[in-house]
């Protein structure tokens, strides 16, 4: 009973992380397709944002390093809690990554877009990027576990050599480099497919969470103590690596017009690829909110705990809620004329900038006013799913 107790406090704990990251990915989102702004400059474009737009984004890069951290961390725990053999996790995983795939090629982009039109531009983003890990992670666990770590530590410590190595040297192959290391654009089948999330180190990150599930088999106090030291160690070594400059990111911060825009330029790290400074930043403090929540549990109904629990039906439901709330505030706004435009994939999400309305796009209020929305909508839908999940016990349930 009482390591029961011990194993429902420590997945509790991965899922109130979970479940933070996925409130701050939900408002993103939402900035993403309601803020005006975000139809025409990044907010990180520090020649036009303003530090409370920067920050509103800024936050949220803490979204796709935790939670791709702890997916590695689910599987470990999934692959010991069921006394599974590792040929059984390794088919759970390549299975589940092409499940995730597909959906990025199908649901999600009619998510984004509204319409399946080939014209546009294919968004191999949030899914595809798991899928692909996950496929990867299938073969990787066959390493030993320290060569596994030893390998995911190097790649994330050292892919930021690769940066100046350019997609276009490579020719005709340049869409491999695409993939592996430099974001960016190319064309299969005659349709534009654009590559945000590139493979090697996200591929890094996700094998680091699987090697750091054996630091969740240890007691309380011990796997606590060795987060608060791993998580203020990333913490000093972005501060000092980010200092001197030189390596850690392919954009290194510089003086700004004023104090304020020096900070924010030197936490404005390369989210693609992920640089090492990046990965600094975000899983650092990670590791000490998992400490918190470790030793603070939450109830099981908590908002943080639902969401995390649901990761899927959650990512999937609030892209959908997100776009027919647009749709819905578009129609009060610009009455008939909105089946003109709403149906194409937002100038944010690389849509046709000239179908839509001049100024189109509301404030940063109304955006947050929205995300706290979007989440109230989401906790009784995600609660009712939780408890399915936790009464039944369907293969599928597994993939949702």
């Amino acid at each position: 009973m009482n390591s029961q107790i011990k194993q429902s406090s420590r997945l509790v704990s991965i899922d109130a992380l979970r479940g933070s990251v996925m409130v701050l990915m939900a408002l993103d989102h939402v900035r993403d397709f309601f803020h005006v702004d975000a139809m025409s400059f990044s907010p990180t474009n520090l020649a036009r944002t303003t530090p409370t737009l920067f920050f509103t984004r800024w936050i949220t890069h803490f979204c796709l390093p935790i939670f791709m951290f702890s997916a590695g961390m689910g599987a470990f725990l999934w692959w010991h809690r069921g006394n599974r053999s590792k040929s059984e996790l390794s088919k759970f995983l390549w299975t589940r990554g092409i499940w995730f795939v597909f959906l990025e090629l199908t649901v999600m982009q009619l998510a984004y877009n509204f319409n399946f039109s080939p014209r546009f531009m294919l968004l191999l983003l949030i899914l595809w990027i798991f899928g692909i890990c996950m496929i990867w992670l299938a073969a990787l666990i066959y390493l030993p576990i320290r060569w596994l770590a030893a390998l995911s530590l190097g790649v994330i410590a050292l892919h930021n050599c690769l940066d100046r190595i350019n997609a276009s040297q490579f020719g005709a192959g340049a869409r491999v480099w695409n993939l592996l290391h430099q974001p960016g654009v190319f064309s299969f089948a005659g349709r534009p497919v654009l590559v945000s999330y590139t493979f090697l180190p996200w591929i890094a990150v996700i094998a680091a969470g699987f090697c750091f599930g054996h630091v969740f088999r240890l007691e309380p106090a011990a796997r606590q103590r060795i987060m608060l030291r791993i998580g203020l160690s990333s913490m000093i070594g972005f501060v000092l690596i980010r200092a001197v400059n030189l390596y850690g990111d392919p954009a290194p911060w510089a003086a700004q017009k004023s104090a304020v825009f020096t900070l924010l330029s030197y936490l404005n790290c390369t989210k693609y690829p992920a640089s090492l400074d990046f990965l600094l930043m975000t899983l650092g403090p990670a590791m000490l909110a998992l400490v918190y929540f470790d030793r603070n549990p939450l109830r099981a109904t908590n908002p943080l705990v639902i969401f995390g629990r649901v990761p899927m039906f959650y990512f999937v439901l609030h892209f959908y809620l997100l776009h027919c709330l647009l749709a819905v505030m578009a129609w009060i706004r610009y009455c008939r004329s909105t089946f003109t435009f709403i149906f194409n994939p937002l100038p944010s999400m690389g849509g046709p900038t000239q179908l839509f309305p001049s100024g189109f796009g509301y404030s940063l209020w109304t955006v947050y006013t929205v995300w706290v929305a979007i989440l109230i909508l989401l906790y009784p839908l995600c609660r009712w799913f939780a408890a399915v999940k936790a009464t039944r016990r369907n293969w599928w349930l597994s993939y949702l």
